[in-house]
């Protein structure tokens, strides 16, 4: 008879993320997980295959929590600029938090991309869902004269994308909000 999982799952991804975005893939051992998760070793590899696919399930999760939350405070701003404005802001806040861990995916990308190309799908689908989202936004903010119409709504989310990886690199070497939020003002410039 098959033993039963004797931790919670989505509590241990929640915690291996934060282990994760604070230390980094490579820095963080499979030892420090279980300490960290408050499991065993077995069952690590019993749940989620090892140290990979934890990791693996971790920036899932990231997706799926932090990264769809951005979106949607995205997506039920009350006009394009502000809603922009806020998400751009409170990213940076984040990233900024913890003495500067960034963002997850942007870390992966960095760290991850030259040893797992698999890590460079996940980053580009995100990216992709990210300006995607802002494009569409941008689209209708044009229609209403919300913002100009010069330039292609895609390659200004395009843009913001870029800009905003940019910054939360620069999260993790400036850690510094007063630093890093009057940036967002000038990326906004890109709106006129």
């Amino acid at each position: 008879m098959a033993r039963t999982r004797e931790f919670d799952t989505e509590a241990a991804l929640s915690r291996a993320m934060e282990l994760f975005w604070t230390r980094g893939y490579e820095a963080t051992s499979v030892r420090d997980l279980t300490q960290h998760l408050g499991i065993g070793q077995g069952s690590l590899y019993a749940a989620f295959g090892g140290k990979d696919g934890l990791y693996r399930a971790a920036l899932e999760h990231y997706r799926t929590t932090l990264a769809a939350a951005a979106l949607r405070s995205l997506e039920e701003g009350a006009d394009a600029r502000s809603a922009i404005r806020t998400m751009l802001a409170e990213r940076v806040r984040i990233a900024v938090a913890h003495d500067g861990r960034g963002c997850l995916v942007v870390n992966a990308a960095c760290e991850r991309l030259p040893e797992d190309p698999s890590i460079r799908r996940f980053v580009r689908e995100v990216q992709d869902a990210s300006r995607d989202a802002l494009a569409e936004v941008l689209r209708v903010a044009a229609e209403r004269g919300e913002i100009s119409t010069q330039q292609d709504p895609h390659t200004l989310a395009a843009f913001l994308v870029t800009f905003l990886n940019g910054l939360l690199v620069s999260s993790k070497i400036t850690p510094d909000v007063r630093t890093l939020e009057p940036l967002v003002e000038v990326a906004l410039a890109a709106l006129d």
